[in-house]
């Protein structure tokens, strides 16, 4: 029997290099957790130490921001019902951002003495990452210029990209700073000064307003519940926008004001927290609406994600009172960059994979043959203690970290390692069709995906 049909996306076309990113995002991920394992990086070495610079970039550009550029390129069409402006740079992006990573991570391994060379790796890795990055941000942005007024859904990816363009910026000077290339006092004292900034801008402001905004459309989309609406939703967005604007304009302000950056810190994250409570109650009201009632892996991972926003919110109050605030930052942006973030990204990876690998192989012969539903490309049952491992090991990583463990935390990493290695095998069984029974994988008409790139009607 024929399966129901997959949600339209923009004519059903398909993003054609979105692959290509999320195979480089999971590599990334990959590496570093490897690292990670391995000891390299935090807690063993300072939060300042090439070595955890490495592990931070590998995390934060290779995996979530190349996670995040694939996913908006096939899903900002959706945001705003309009085909992609400037699709075709999407490869020459990937091209930059991917030896951008490369050189910048060589740059700190050299830092690190691991590396011995002349060539000037911070400044050329700085100077990719932009203009890759500048290329993605072009196009995202000039299709939601098109698309004024922007949905809330929307207007938290508009304010995600202008993270994005603050962080890349940034993270240019301190490339050429280091790289010996800018020497002015006042490039000198951004690097030296601007480094809260610049996280809070890519975390708080890029990764986490984009990861909300495309949330926001896709959480009613699979659990078949209304859109959130209504003076609280409105309340979380302005909510996180002022923290963001707090963290940058505020930070920005107190780099030549004297004020004391932990402070504009400080107002910035409590604007976050309120902006995460009205979040997380518009997500609970989207599991409590839904119309399917039978939640899907990638739903109920999404679940732990979420747990994991909460908890991340909670630990610096809790460390805060036990004493313990020295490392209450490292453990709040672990449990939200690698729990909440990175769950919330491998669960909706277990769910686009395979619908997008779906349009692409049975949407041509919809109709004309059986063809299997989204659902039946994957085995929920053997990839869900691949998901609760990763989610365990992440927790107990936090744990790890705010008790100053260097030994737990490496034990926690290895785990999160095998996790997402296992979780990789899965998705790659996904695109390859391998979990499909008999005629029905490969009818007359379909198309064959490829891991790094789709093929599919109305291919751009």
């Amino acid at each position: 029997m024929s399966g129901a049909k997959a949600p339209t996306v923009t004519g059903a076309s398909l993003s054609k290099w979105t692959m290509s990113y999320f195979a480089a995002a999971l590599l990334s991920l990959l590496a570093a957790e490897a690292l990670m394992a391995a000891g390299y990086g935090y807690p063993a070495d300072g939060l300042q130490a090439p070595s955890t610079l490495v592990v931070v970039h590998l995390s934060a550009v290779g995996w979530l921001s190349l996670l995040m550029c694939g996913a908006l390129f096939q899903f900002i069409p959706v945001l705003v019902n309009r085909p992609l402006a400037g699709a075709r740079v999407m490869l020459p992006a990937l091209l930059c951002i991917v030896p951008g990573l490369v050189s910048l991570v060589s740059g700190f391994m050299a830092m690190d003495g691991l590396l011995e060379t002349a060539a000037p790796l911070l400044p050329m890795g700085g100077l990719l990452l932009c203009t890759g990055f500048a290329f993605a941000a072009g196009s995202i942005g000039l299709t939601l210029m098109r698309s004024r007024p922007l949905p809330i859904p929307s207007a938290f990816v508009a304010a995600g990209l202008a993270g994005l363009l603050v962080a890349v910026a940034l993270g240019f000077v301190f490339t050429q700073v280091l790289g010996g290339t800018l020497a002015a006092p006042v490039f000198a004292h951004i690097a030296a000064r601007g480094v809260p900034i610049h996280a809070a801008a890519g975390l708080g402001g890029w990764l986490a307003m984009c990861a909300v905004g495309v949330s926001y459309r896709l959480f009613p989309m699979f659990l078949l519940s209304p859109d959130a609406q209504g003076t609280g939703t409105r309340l979380a967005f302005l909510f996180a926008a002022g923290a963001v604007a707090t963290a940058i304009a505020g930070g920005l302000a107190a780099l030549y004001a004297g004020w004391p950056m932990p402070d504009v810190m400080l107002v910035a994250a409590i604007a976050a927290a309120g902006a995460a409570v009205f979040y997380g109650r518009d997500v609970i009201n989207f599991y409590r609406a839904r119309r399917r009632r039978d939640l899907e892996l990638n739903m109920k991972v999404a679940a732990l994600a979420f747990v994991s926003l909460a908890l991340a919110v909670a630990l610096p109050v809790v460390q805060a009172a036990l004493g313990k605030s020295d490392t209450a930052i490292a453990a709040s942006v672990y449990m939200a960059a690698f729990g909440w973030l990175s769950g919330l990204g491998l669960a909706k990876l277990y769910k686009i994979v395979p619908f997008m690998t779906w349009l692409e192989c049975y949407g041509p012969v919809l109709g004309r043959a059986p063809t299997p539903r989204v659902q039946d490309l994957v085995r929920e049952a053997r990839a869900w203690p691949w998901f609760v491992l990763y989610i365990a090991s992440v927790w107990a990583g936090t744990v790890a970290i705010a008790l100053g463990s260097a030994t737990g935390f490496r034990m926690a990493a290895a785990g999160t390692f095998a996790a997402t290695a296992a979780i990789g095998v899965h998705l790659v069984r996904a695109r390859k069709l391998s979990d499909v029974d008999g005629s029905r994988r490969f009818p007359e008409g379909s198309l064959r995906p490829s891991l790094l790139y789709s093929l599919a009607p109305g291919r751009r």
